[in-house]
């Protein structure tokens, strides 16, 4: 796949529609998302994009700007971010995934410390993610809050 860049900005052609990136963003991606382990580059990048519009259109999603993101990062030495899209995730973030799926980064059974975008996170990945919660204590989980039977937080119980 080939982007056809004008003005300095990358077009991709994906089955959907042609995206359009910054630069730079392109150029991570590019490498982050180019597996030959999983799915050819565009069929991941059409997938991102389709959730990406998904999550868009929720009114209980809420992405989180990176200077939050990098700020709470630092806070618990993060180095990984588990929600959202290779899209929003930010760079900064040495592996990525959804549950289960891994969107980039090294594949490893050592537990990291992690930054959780609940909200980012799909029903089946969340119960992916809730055995493993209350296990552990290297995690910064982020969900909206103030919300009355807010179903988007989890249910994490007593941590004995």
């Amino acid at each position: 796949m080939k982007a056809i860049t004008t003005q300095g900005v990358p077009t991709i052609q994906l089955a959907s529609a042609p995206l359009s990136l910054e630069g730079a963003k392109w150029h991570l991606l590019e490498h982050i998302l180019d597996d030959p382990e999983t799915y050819p580059l565009e069929e991941r990048l059409q997938h991102e994009l389709t959730r990406q519009l998904s999550l868009n259109k929720d009114k209980k999603h809420s992405s989180y700007s990176w200077r939050v993101l990098q700020e709470v990062k630092d806070i618990c030495q993060a180095t990984k971010f588990h929600g959202d899209t290779a899209l929003t995730i930010p760079p900064f973030f040495q592996n990525a995934s959804r549950g289960n799926e891994r969107i980039w980064g090294e594949k490893t059974t050592t537990p990291q410390s992690k930054v959780i975008n609940w909200g980012g996170l799909n029903k089946k990945e969340q119960q992916q993610l809730e055995p493993i919660l209350p296990k552990t204590d290297n995690w910064i989980l982020l969900t909206q809050a103030g919300v009355e039977n807010n179903k988007t937080r989890p249910p994490l119980g007593n941590r004995n």
